[in-house]
């Protein structure tokens, strides 16, 4: 099997993968007909509404902090995601029967985000910590790799399936679909031989277990910067409904249909960006800091776009760039963090990428409102370059990175690493050292 799909050996791996994948589409067909039902269905194009739906539906990640990583580290697992993907089901057909029959409202869709959100922030530490109990370490990173692959396959056809089904028969059925997709988690849950799993150490019940998580954080400088790098984006960038939804309806004046082919096309980024990073060996910071400037490049691009056309294809890089840092950044924390550690941290990790949507939905909302949807992308641009220049001060704090006049050369300014092959070395084997030490 090829160095890319290395992980697909693995037969636990391969049904896990199947069932995302369906599961994958159906949410990425329910975010685009909840958005669009939002803007321009139960409200007049207020993007604020659109922030707040996000707000509520992430906003959970960072509340409930204390409590999911540890259940992730805690319980079994696969139960743990049979009781979030049960209860996501039933939120989208009671969601779908509300809009079908006509008496839905903005106060309900509002409701139904956040207990998605509440599902969601106990469901993805889980779903992450559970990807290293299907494969092996050699292979768990080009399994992060492919997952995130997954996911924006997923949102490459569910937008364009979903524009196309609302504008023929109505964002209600859009919903009741997303329903059933669940089904094919559940089935691979089921399908699963829990004696080829992978075996992590469960930790014990205890109240300083759930710090134990930040504590191995403080401790691992690296980290730290990658989690500030994903806040920063996480918060401000990442606010993809907004920007393709404000652009689509006010700034170009098309529907549902267009709304989904621009939400595919940066998917399409995504994809390619997803199995780029799977051929990856081992992940490094640097890819993370060169990712998150060229997201403020693309984004600032797509921000001065005249024509859908333009737009659309910025959108591709702007996928691309985007998925780079947050996949790279995903498997670097996974795979230098100790399994018996690794829900919670997940959790922190999570928590920071989708727990500043609360923050940052609604700002970005409100520009775009107040300014325009053009200023809420440059803001998300900002975003990228703000994270970038942090990694490169860190660099030269560290004195990982050498600033060298080149006399004569064709680069006269050259940037080289100091130390950062070894360091990495040395953190890939510390952390092997904890993962042999606590087997």
């Amino acid at each position: 099997m090829s160095q890319m799909f290395r992980s697909f050996a693995t037969r636990n791996y391969r049904i896990w993968f199947a069932g995302a994948l369906v599961s994958n589409t159906g949410t990425w067909m329910q975010r685009i007909a909840q958005d669009w039902l939002v803007l321009a269905e139960l409200t007049d194009d207020d993007a604020i509404a659109v922030g707040v739906v996000m707000a509520l539906q992430f906003g959970p990640q960072l509340v409930l902090l204390p409590i999911t990583g540890w259940v992730a580290d805690r319980f079994d697992r696969r139960r743990v995601l049979a009781v979030t993907q049960g209860a996501m089901l039933l939120l989208g057909v009671g969601l779908g029967v509300l809009t079908l029959t006509g008496v839905v409202q903005l106060w309900m869709v509002f409701a139904f985000a956040l207990g998605l959100g509440v599902a969601a922030a106990f469901d993805a530490p889980t779903r992450q910590a559970f990807v290293g109990e299907l494969v092996d370490d050699r292979t768990l990173a080009n399994a992060v790799a492919l997952n995130a692959a997954s996911f924006n396959g997923a949102r490459l056809i569910g937008p364009a399936v979903a524009g196309v089904l609302v504008a023929a028969v109505g964002s209600g059925w859009v919903f009741l679909i997303n329903a059933a997709t669940f089904l094919a988690v559940l089935g691979s849950l089921w399908a699963l031989r829990p004696a080829e799993f992978t075996p992590f150490t469960r930790k014990a019940k205890g109240r300083g277990q759930l710090r134990a998580g930040f504590r191995y954080v403080r401790r691992r400088p690296d980290i730290l910067l990658v989690f500030a790098m994903v806040f920063l984006t996480g918060t401000l960038g990442y606010n993809f409904p907004i920007y393709t939804s404000t652009m689509a309806r006010v700034e170009f004046g098309e529907g549902p249909q267009e709304f989904g082919w621009l939400s595919s096309a940066l998917a399409v980024g995504s994809v390619a960006g997803a199995l780029i990073a799977a051929r990856r060996e081992r992940p490094r910071l640097r890819t993370v800091t060169l990712a998150s400037l060229g997201f403020g490049l693309s984004l600032a691009g797509a921000a001065l776009a005249p024509e859908p056309w333009s737009f659309a294809a910025l959108l591709v890089v702007v996928g691309f760039t985007g998925i780079t840092m947050m996949n790279t950044a995903n498997a670097y924390v996974q795979t230098t963090t100790a399994p018996s550690m690794r829900g919670r941290v997940m959790a922190i990790y999570l928590a920071i990428f989708m727990g500043g949507t609360p923050i940052g939905a609604p700002l970005v909302g409100a520009v775009a409102d107040a300014a325009g949807p053009r200023w809420a992308i440059a803001v998300g641009a900002a975003s990228g370059f703000v994270a970038a220049a942090i990694a490169a001060g860190f660099y030269l704090r560290t004195r990982e990175v050498r600033v060298r006049w080149n006399r004569g050369g064709r680069w006269p300014l050259r940037l080289s690493s100091a130390t950062a092959a070894d360091r990495d070395t040395a953190t890939q084997e510390i952390a092997i050292v904890e993962v042999e030490t606590q087997r």
